[in-house]
């Protein structure tokens, strides 16, 4: 049985993998792979909640149009992870609500 998988179907030969994290958890990414790529392919999809009611989210357009695909990253908040490209050693944490600290004003 063959390997019916898009690397395998256009002949793609891509760089070893590296580790990002999510949550503290270790994720494998590959050279090319965006964050949002990376952990769907680990099974992981949502990364986000939202900030009424805190539904989970991830990736839905996958063009960088929607804004679900949310994270932080590195400590940066709202990363839109279907556009960036994963990098060994990224830190991506679960982002609630806004992604930033609650404000009193």
């Amino acid at each position: 049985m063959s390997r019916r998988t898009p690397a395998f179907l256009v002949r793609s030969e891509p760089g070893p993998p590296y580790e990002i994290t999510f949550d503290g958890r270790p994720v494998a990414a590959l050279p090319g792979q965006t964050i949002a790529g990376a952990l769907w392919s680990a099974g992981i999809l949502a990364w986000r909640t939202t900030r009424g009611g805190g539904a989970p989210r991830g990736a839905f357009c996958g063009i960088g149009v929607c804004f679900d695909c949310l994270a932080t990253v590195n400590g940066r908040p709202n990363q839109r992870a279907c556009l960036l490209p994963a990098r060994p050693g990224d830190a991506v944490t679960t982002q609630e609500g806004t992604g930033h600290d609650d404000l009193a004003v």
